[in-house]
């Protein structure tokens, strides 16, 4: 069984390498130059370059190892390497999920499953048969581990990959998704919350979170806001072309408009509300993940979390308050209803009012 590597960008010079633990990958770790053990995140980060990369794939080669899209990994010493058949094939998908209307990060994901997919199967394109997606799928979910929903972002990958591509009509038939998990997220209580957003000192930092928080953003719509995108008249945020290339308004707090006022007074952004590194783009979502990540370590807060979690904070805080599911999953762009309701299973309100067992035989005897 797959001990599940997966590599991750961390920064331009440093890559993070997790797995359960397992003294034999351990010992190969080590034989790595420059690594090091990173012992508050609990994960061993190497150089971010091609000799590092290089050096992971060859040790690892036949464990196997589930590479962030962002890398430009090996396909390994033995491994099928694309040739001029294949990059033209992912040319043509490129088009096609281009032409139908996907995001630049989807575009990416499901380009990665393809080159992945191919590399695995070892086979030129024209000679791809159903019976090479079930061999994928399966080494997926029992060798790599991966989760329910990475392999069915893969299979929908390959449906288009065979069905526009391929022109191989029905090839997923009889080919089962895997079921879909049913999780509940992390929730950050409001003292939390409060207590790392009062832990940020940089202004650009405070306006991210600030906002974030306060009206419910996805990290891909906060680094995407312009200045026109806040009216502050009518104290709404305007989302542009979120997910599901759906606009949407979302509310304005007055404790955040007043932070941002303090931020855009000092930086002055000019296109983007919040620039990024090289001129003219947005902040990377990275970037943001990064702002949460040290908040939370400064705030003292071990509790799992990511900068999503304030999303899934604001809509349970909400709902806590009395605000209606309805209401909660308009300001949030939830297509569905059901998708807000998970919401109510991790909400204290309902849930405040049961009585342990436990206490009701202590308060009797």
């Amino acid at each position: 069984m797959n001990s599940g590597i997966k590599v991750f960008e961390v920064d331009k010079e440093k890559l993070a390498v997790t797995f359960s633990y397992n003294s034999k990958i351990v010992e190969k770790i080590k034989k790595i130059d420059g690594r090091i053990w990173d012992q508050e995140q609990k994960r061993w980060v190497i150089p971010n370059n091609s000799v590092s990369i290089n050096q992971l794939a060859k040790l690892f080669e036949k464990e196997g190892i589930i590479w962030a899209d962002e890398i430009n990994y090996p396909s390994g010493h033995d491994a099928y390497s694309l040739d001029s058949d294949e990059n033209q094939l992912l040319t043509e998908m490129g088009k096609i999920i281009t032409l139908k209307g996907y995001s630049l990060k989807t575009r990416k994901a499901y380009l990665g499953h393809v080159k992945r997919f191919i590399e695995f199967i070892k086979k030129p394109p024209y000679q791809l048969e159903k019976e090479d997606i079930s061999k994928y799928m399966l080494f997926l979910l029992e060798e790599q581990e991966s989760s329910h929903a990475y392999a069915n972002q893969a299979l929908s990958s390959l449906k288009i990959l065979y069905d526009s591509v391929l022109d191989k009509e029905k090839v997923d038939f009889n080919i089962p998704r895997p079921k879909k998990e049913r999780k509940l997220p992390n929730i950050l209580s409001q003292e939390e919350v409060l207590t790392i957003l009062q832990s940020l000192k940089n202004k650009k930092h405070r306006a991210l979170l600030f906002l974030i928080y306060s009206a419910g953003l996805r990290v891909g719509e906060v680094v995407r806001l312009k200045i026109e995108d806040i009216d502050s008249k009518r104290m709404l945020i305007h989302i542009r072309q979120g997910k599901g290339r759906k606009d949407r308004y979302t509310i304005l707090s007055e404790a955040a408009l007043n932070i941002l006022r303090e931020y855009v007074r000092v930086e002055r952004p000019q296109k983007w509300l919040f620039p990024g590194g090289k001129e003219g783009n947005f902040l990377t979502e990275r970037s943001v993940q990064r702002v949460f990540e040290n908040a939370l370590k400064d705030a003292k807060i071990i509790k799992k979390a990511s900068v999503h979690t304030l999303r899934h904070s604001f809509a349970t805080h909400l709902l806590e308050g009395g605000t209606d599911l309805r209401y909660i999953q308009e300001l949030l762009g939830h297509n569905s209803s059901k998708t807000t309701e998970i919401y109510t299973h991790v909400s204290k309100t309902n849930l405040s009012k049961i009585e342990s067992p436990l206490d009701s035989l202590i308060k009797g005897s």
